[in-house]
């Protein structure tokens, strides 16, 4: 039985590989699927799936949050609700939070996608990995653009979900054994965060905050009823819900437990904004990683998460000890993520005990006083003008040199070498385009102007500002030696 068994998983994996070979031209000669993409799941996962009356050959989700950087899979029972089987720390991701947008911007992609056999690959480069399916209909119509956007091993990203080779060997058997029980397709839901009514309210003022609260109406359906949505499209959106929308309804009818559920979360958005919840945006050197893979690897690299209370869902120890292998970008994980309070209109707002910006002298004239810098609590920085922009530098950390070290960073044609040259030499990956540190279409203004300050000399209307500055306060100090001197009496107390 168990020679059976091993022959019909061999045979399965093989019409897996032919899958991939056809959905991506593969003329690399490979004869076969590697013997790593055979590799059985871990026994204390197996034990895993059966004290949750779990089956190896149960139907799969996947669900990925970036802030987080956790990634999720969950398995449907005999009553086609999804319960959780595990969650996984994500070793890299790459860019800011916020869907992809162009090929070569290191984003990693957010949104709806279904993983077919064929994008799997058993021959990766990056030991295993499945293509996420990007871009779908919505990316598409929306004009995103770009490809080869991959879940893999290792811990270098340019736009995928790097997950270590352990991690990823462990994902790769749960969804091949699923493919083997049936299942034709599943679900992959990518999120900027745990679409949780605080992060909701944190986030309001973010720029992709109309697109996460499309991404948050999937999120709910799923939530609410453990089902794995219908996904349809109406022009630039997504559609969630039954048979009407997949069909491409605009307005599918919603289930009542759904409805429930968006209802509850809007109120407590509404409370949190009432409270005082400051509206935030989170800004990336390129991307994160989930703490549990920065030295020393326990549970006190979570502090910031909740305090040393914090309950993790997977094993810190454990993942401490994975080989990371090449790190994308370590110094940009150095510098951690800055958390920016925005105005309804995007605005930084100041915060009381910021220092003065010490570039805001950079265009005085020699012998004129700057002019006084007052920051109150909670007071909104209006429009940044000539002199305003160089201001802003005090709030940012020193710029760190960039490191390459990933083959593939930022280079869409080097990912196409490291698949396992899976993909088509008839259509050869676009040159790359340079790559900035931070992508400007997700940067804060005052952020940008303050990078662009950095190594620019002061300009002549900085200049200008300062001289005009220094001619008012010398025509006060005139009017005050101007005045007649005191008559004798003049400075006594009058009834």
């Amino acid at each position: 039985m168990t020679a059976r068994l091993a022959t019909a998983r061999l045979l399965a994996a093989a019409s897996l590989l032919a899958l991939s070979l056809a959905a991506c031209q593969d003329g690399s000669g490979i004869n076969g699927p590697s013997a790593r993409s055979l590799a059985p799941i871990a026994p204390q996962t197996v034990a895993l799936m059966q004290t949750k009356g779990m089956q190896q050959s149960d139907p799969i989700l996947i669900r990925t949050f970036k802030k987080e950087a956790e990634m999720e899979v969950w398995k449907r029972g005999g009553d086609g609700r999804y319960a959780l089987l595990k969650t996984y720390p994500i070793c890299r991701w790459s860019g800011q939070l916020g869907p992809k947008t162009r090929e070569g911007d290191r984003q990693a992609p957010e949104g709806f996608y279904t993983i077919t056999p064929g994008l799997m690959n058993p021959n990766s480069s990056y030991y295993l990995s499945f293509d996420t399916g990007f871009p779908n209909a919505v990316d598409r119509a929306n004009g995103r653009t770009g490809k080869y956007l991959m879940v893999h091993g290792t811990c270098s990203s340019a736009g995928c979900f790097a997950m270590t080779d352990a991690t990823i060997a462990e994902i790769y058997a749960i969804a091949r054994e699923a493919f083997i029980g049936g299942q034709r397709s599943f679900q992959f839901q990518s999120y900027p965060f745990r679409m949780t009514a605080e992060n909701m309210a944190k986030f309001r003022n973010d720029p992709n905050i109309g697109f996460w609260q499309n991404l948050k109406e999937g999120s709910d359906y799923f939530e609410a009823l453990r089902e794995e949505p219908k996904v349809g499209q109406c022009g630039t959106k997504y559609v969630f819900g039954g048979a009407d929308a997949a069909a491409g309804s605009c307005k599918p009818k919603v289930d009542p437990q759904v409805a429930e559920k968006r209802e509850h979360d809007e109120r407590a958005v509404a409370e949190l904004v009432a409270k005082g919840t400051p509206a935030v945006r989170v800004v990336y050197q390129d991307g994160g990683q989930n703490p549990v893979f920065r030295p020393p690897a326990n549970t006190s690299a979570f502090a910031s998460l909740g305090g040393t209370e914090t309950v993790l869902p997977y094993d810190a120890k454990e993942y401490g000890r994975h080989n990371l292998g090449d790190v994308s970008r370590p110094e940009t994980l150095a510098a951690g993520p800055q958390e920016i309070e925005v105005s309804p209109k995007g605005q930084t707002v100041l915060m009381a005990g910021a220092e003065p910006a010490k570039a805001a002298k950079a265009g005085a004239v020699k012998g004129a006083k700057p002019a006084a810098t007052t920051l109150m609590a909670n007071r909104v920085e209006p429009e940044p003008k000539v002199d305003a922009k160089v201001e802003t530098t005090a709030a940012l950390p020193e710029k760190p040199a960039r490191i390459a070290v990933a083959d593939a960073d930022g280079d869409p044609s080097a990912y196409q070498k490291l698949f396992g040259k899976l993909f088509a030499k008839d259509n050869p990956a676009p040159a790359a385009p340079p790559t900035p540190a931070v992508d400007a279409a997700v940067v804060p203004e005052p952020v940008k102007l303050a990078h662009a300050a950095e190594t620019a000399s002061p300009k002549p209307a900085a200049k200008a500002h300062a001289v005009r500055t220094a001619k008012v306060e010398a025509k006060v100090e005139a009017k005050a030696d101007a005045k007649p001197a005191l008559r004798k009496g003049d400075d006594k107390a009058k009834p």
